[in-house]
């Protein structure tokens, strides 16, 4: 089938409720300010930002916060035909977010019978994922079913049809049950991937370890289908690992950092911009850097994505060149 989409993201699209009164504590923060959140959500609309034709698989609950993340991510350029309403009374998801210092920000969601968990295979649509050039899948849905067997159908579908599978870990712990649970979906996803992409700690959640030995990560998923692994060490920058033995380099681009949030899915919406851009990896990590400098110093995930020219234009006013 002729690949006519970008990216599809398939798993959370939930509510961000991001306080407005900066360096101050959650239980004295009295403003918020209402967005779209979600790792796969941030990430479709980040890649829409950048031009990719992007389409998104998920739940959302038949109520006010379903309606605005549809039209928000409609609007954004998202094609948002394949998410479903959730018609058995399950709610969309709503995070808090405390902005205490530009090195601490916390928060607090709501993951309880989320309508994001209860989408099913049954729900998944073949044609939908034949026709993308990459499948995005995120942690958070593996959590509990039926969310997991629809993300684990979808893969198996994106190897039917020569769809690229990038796994982007996206830890959180509300809804997992145990670390050794979170271990066993992980590695299983992370195995049945193309591209791995996580922070350091992600990682070793994944492995449920602490022992945090990148060549060791690395030598054990090679001998599973990833070719590419990326693994982030924050502020001290990334290292992508190919699995013909290539191992680059990425440095961490200089910001004014508002909040911490937010990094992560807008590295992962540039770097695999990058990609199917037809750019290195060396490039690629430029990119992801780029684009996580200029979201933490803004206020929100979502709306804070950049555009080509912006994450052009950071990493020749700090490298010189592109």
């Amino acid at each position: 089938m002729n690949k006519t989409i970008d990216l599809v993201a398939i798993g959370r699209a939930a509510l961000d409720l991001n306080s407005i009164e900066i360096n101050r504590p959650m239980e004295e923060t009295e403003s918020f300010r209402k967005y779209v959140g979600g790792s796969p959500a941030n990430i479709a609309i980040g890649q829409a930002k950048l031009g990719q034709k992007v389409k998104f698989i998920g739940k959302v609950g038949d109520e006010h916060h379903g309606r605005y993340i549809t039209k928000y991510m409609e609007d954004a350029g998202v094609d948002m035909s394949d998410v479903v309403v959730d018609n058995e009374g399950h709610m969309t998801g709503l995070t808090f977010t405390e902005i205490k210092s530009p090195s601490e920000s916390n928060i607090i969601q709501y993951r309880d019978e989320v309508a994001d968990l209860y989408i099913r295979p049954d729900e998944v649509k073949e044609e939908t994922i034949a026709s993308s050039k990459i499948l995005l899948v995120s942690g958070t849905a593996l959590a509990q079913s039926p969310s997991r067997e629809a993300v684990l159908y979808a893969i198996d579908l994106a190897h039917q049809h020569d769809t690229r599978v990038i796994f982007e870990i996206d830890y959180r712990p509300y809804t997992w049950k145990s670390a050794e649970e979170v271990s066993v979906y992980y590695t299983l996803v992370a195995q049945l991937s193309d591209v791995v992409i996580g922070t350091r700690d992600e990682f070793n959640m994944l492995e449920n370890s602490e022992e945090a030995d990148n060549a060791k990560t690395v030598e054990k998923l090679f001998n599973y289908r990833p070719e590419l692994i990326v693994i982030k060490h924050g502020v001290q920058g990334s290292h992508a690992y190919t699995k013909d033995g290539q191992v680059y380099d990425g440095k961490a681009y200089k910001a004014n950092v508002v909040k911490t949030f937010g990094a992560g899915d807008s590295y992962a919406a540039a770097f695999i911009y990058a990609l199917n851009q037809g750019k290195g990896v060396e490039d690629a990590l430029k990119y992801g850097a780029a684009s996580a400098a200029i979201v933490v110093s803004r206020h929100s995930s979502s709306e804070a994505m950049p555009t080509v020219d912006e994450i052009e234009a950071l990493i020749i006013e700090q490298d010189g060149s592109l």
